[in-house]
């Protein structure tokens, strides 16, 4: 195969088109075909120093990365080498627009040059189960941010993300590489997740009188009882750590009805053109833009207002780890007077899916005192946390040694929203997800 010549776009020359689409397979799938990675997985295995607990730390934790990975390219194989078959899906255009402020992606939603996208469409007709996967695999993730955008469910969007590669499975041979796969799949995991909010109406709730009176002027949320966390990605490949995964911008566009919010995603945060967003959700052209004008506003109404999250100069990262620090320390200590210091006046605690909430300082800081003080028949027992980060926030995971037991056990994950430096609002959720963080469900003492 003779190198390219030329400048970007231009067509790389190939003896075959056999070749041509190992060539664009291997790239996509990061450099490693499924054999080469476990080849790969065979030479780390065979590296690992459990006598050094260091080495032997760091080198555990790049086989679960390459683990992990093999076991989503064979679940991906594994699903499409039998199933049923969905609804007919075809492409979507190209979409040709600049990149919006907050893109889901570090690149936008189609590929350039005619060779990179003949070669898609050559793999997906062509390729076996194995190489359909190694394709795809590469987008899962921003398809599955895609789908938590709009359904605010991790669970939900892990299996929406993989009815959606499912579906591209077995309609492969209706793409025709007009446009890239990227943008393809995208068009099929919105319709997708429309056609999720159709079977499943989901309607933001209320919350009922707290069990501890609320602070005066504090006033409980919407009540979403679907309302999830997303785990944060390396640092390196958090294009989707942005504003629009905060909690509070996830409980927000949870009023919107499924089509504007599918539009204001489509449009302003993965930057397709309102023409090819029309096309992706067989809409009209005036009625993705009617959609867009209502969807903005109405969103805004229901962001809480925003201020700097550290005291101006802080370094906030520096700041977040010394708050993360105090704020386990004082849970571990039982230390309400520490805790308290930490919360606004104004402050909010929810816990999704249960309905129940506590408002202002002085009401959360009275609950806690109960739970934290052993002779107190609301005592839950010793605690012991660690940190973590869900939606581009920090978070908490916490462990509870019950009294009469030795072990600590998954409790809660808290996630921080944090303004000027001190907490604006703890939404706790159960512990199920705390294996999608990649947290035990156990502690030893």
């Amino acid at each position: 195969m003779p190198p390219a010549s030329g400048g970007p776009g231009r067509a790389s020359l190939y003896c075959s088109a056999a070749c041509r689409q190992k060539a664009y397979r291997t790239r996509r799938a990061g450099g490693e075909t499924v054999h080469e990675l476990i080849t790969d997985i065979e030479r780390q295995v065979r590296g690992l120093t459990p006598e050094a607990p260091g080495p032997f730390y760091t080198g555990v934790q790049s086989l679960a990365s390459s683990v992990g990975r093999l076991r989503r390219i064979a679940r991906v194989a594994r699903d499409a080498a039998g199933t049923v078959t969905p609804e007919p899906v075809t492409e979507s255009p190209p979409a040709r627009g600049p990149a919006a402020d907050e893109p889901v992606t570090d690149a936008s939603v189609t590929e350039s040059g005619e060779a990179a996208e003949s070669a898609e469409a050559e793999a997906l007709r062509t390729g076996d189960e194995w190489d359909f996967a190694a394709l795809v695999e590469p987008y899962r993730r921003e398809l599955q941010v895609h789908c938590y955008r709009m359904v605010g469910s991790y669970d939900d969007s892990e299996d929406l993300v993989q009815e959606v590669l499912l579906k591209a499975w077995k309609n492969r041979d209706g793409f025709a590489g007009r446009s890239s796969v990227r943008a393809w799949l995208y068009k099929i995991a919105t319709n997708t997740v429309l056609d999720f909010l159709r079977r499943n109406e989901r309607r933001p709730q209320q919350y009922g009188p707290s069990p501890v009176p609320a602070t005066d002027g504090v006033e409980a949320s919407p009540f979403l009882p679907w309302l999830q966390p997303f785990p944060d990605a390396q640092p390196e490949a958090a294009a989707e750590s942005s504003e629009t995964m905060e909690l509070a911008f996830l409980a927000a566009i949870q009023h919107l009805p499924p089509r504007q919010r599918a539009v204001l995603i489509m449009r302003d945060f993965l930057g397709w053109p309102a023409a090819d967003t029309a096309t992706a959700l067989d809409m009209s052209l005036a009625s993705v833009n009617s959609a867009l004008q209502r969807a903005r506003p109405a969103l805004r109404e229901r962001l809480p207002r925003r201020r700097e999250r550290w005291a101006r100069g802080a370094d906030p990262s520096e700041a977040e780890r010394d708050l993360l620090a105090r704020y386990m320390k004082a849970a571990v200590e039982g230390d309400t007077t520490a805790m308290a210091a930490m919360l606004r006046d104004d402050v909010r605690i929810t816990m999704p899916p249960n309905p129940l909430w506590f408002g202002g300082r002085e009401a959360i800081v009275g609950m806690l005192r109960q739970t934290f003080d052993p002779a107190s028949p609301a005592y839950i027992g010793r605690w012991r946390h660690l940190p973590t980060r869900a939606n581009g926030q920090p978070a908490v995971a916490g462990y509870v040694q019950r009294p009469g037991t030795s072990v600590y056990r998954a409790q809660v994950m808290d996630v921080l929203r944090v303004e000027d430096g001190l907490i604006a609002e703890i939404t706790s959720f159960e512990p199920h997800l705390f294996p999608a963080f990649g947290l035990p469900l156990t502690l030893a003492p």
